[in-house]
């Protein structure tokens, strides 16, 4: 059995960052402009510093895939691996103090034709957003891709896009082909498929030689009209998402898709929580309060900005939540939620 397991948070600098992820306990320096920091990454040896690195315990300064690859059934048990073996999920934070280019992710029929690309689906889940602040998530249902091409000449392609305004809580599902973009001022947690595959449809005029576009490749992607839907709900307001109370906790499901579940889950009193094997790996990341992990080989601290990976073989023991604690739950997919993700 394996402990749970926190991580070294990767910083990644972005021209649309700001401070704002010290808030989530971040090491970011004041003048910097951090746009992500990747909390759970399992990534290929030709992204740069895709592999996460493991914080105490009895695996400090192990990689993830290192852990993988030499505790595999421990760690992922059925959970269903990414197509090369690795993690099957990306975790981050973003922190879009401008706006991120409308940009779209490949979708499957791309990735068979170009081994190199790499799906991505992902689903974010804002944690702050500054009053009006708005995100956009695909075409509106009318438009066409004629529509699209001439906007694009005219430069008003963001005018053809669905624009939402979010809160905190809120989760905007964006499965591959779905075109998007996080709107300034908002902060969210993304959870996505192991890829780092971007495709920039329109950067806002910013005409910076370091971010290119890619209008051939968006354009075998994008998707129109009701191709855009797989049948998920692609915003989920936090406020009206399915949700049970037991235990001194409220537990809210945000989204259900064939690679995740994501729970928002709230300690409505100090609280204690079993740890015990469940088959299936789980992220724990702690939005407010803190958790501590505690087990026979030793204690995990989780305040603030904290994530845990929760192995499938997970060492028996208990999590204490204080009063107000937040945690958002990600279970990773399993074959099961591949055949019932929709229900």
């Amino acid at each position: 059995m394996l402990p749970p397991l926190a991580f070294h948070p990767i910083l990644k600098p972005r021209a649309w960052g700001s401070t704002r992820l010290s808030s989530l306990g971040k090491p970011v320096s004041s003048g910097t402009r951090i746009g992500e920091s990747w909390e759970l990454a399992d990534l290929p040896d030709s992204i740069p510093d895709g592999q996460s690195v493991i914080a105490g315990g009895r695996f400090a300064g192990i990689r993830l895939r290192e852990l993988r690859l030499s505790h595999r059934d421990e760690l992922l048990g059925v959970t269903t691996p990414a197509p090369d073996g690795a993690f099957p999920l990306l975790v981050k934070y973003l922190d879009a103090a401008e706006h991120l280019s409308v940009q779209v992710h490949p979708d499957a029929a791309f990735v068979r034709a170009h081994p190199s690309a790499h799906l991505k689906t992902e689903a974010w889940v804002v944690l702050d957003a500054a009053p009006g602040s708005v995100l956009f998530r695909g075409f509106r249902p009318s438009v066409t891709r004629n529509d699209f091409e001439a906007a694009l000449a005219g430069g008003t392609v963001v005018e053809l896009l669905e624009a939402i305004e979010v809160q905190r809580g809120d989760c905007v599902y964006l499965p591959s082909g779905t075109c998007h973009a996080l709107g300034a001022g908002i902060v969210v947690a993304e959870i996505q498929t192991p890829s780092d595959t971007t495709f920039r449809v329109w950067d806002w005029n910013r005409d910076d030689p370091a971010r290119p576009l890619h209008l051939d490749e968006a354009r075998a992607c994008l998707r129109f009209g009701a191709d855009q839907s797989d049948g998920i709900a692609g915003l989920v307001r936090r406020v009206d998402a399915p949700s049970f109370e037991a235990h001194g906790f409220v537990t809210r499901r945000l989204a259900r898709t064939p690679f995740f579940r994501i729970e928002w889950v709230e300690a409505t009193r100090a609280s204690n929580l079993p740890i015990e094997p469940s088959g299936v790996a789980e992220i724990w990341m702690t939005l407010a309060g803190a958790a501590r992990w505690r087990m026979a080989s030793g204690e995990v601290a989780a305040p603030l900005g904290t994530t845990v990976l929760r192995p499938a073989s997970v060492e028996p023991g208990e999590v204490e939540l204080d009063a107000g604690t937040v945690i958002l739950r990600t279970t990773c997919g399993s074959p099961l939620d591949g055949a019932i993700a929709g229900g």
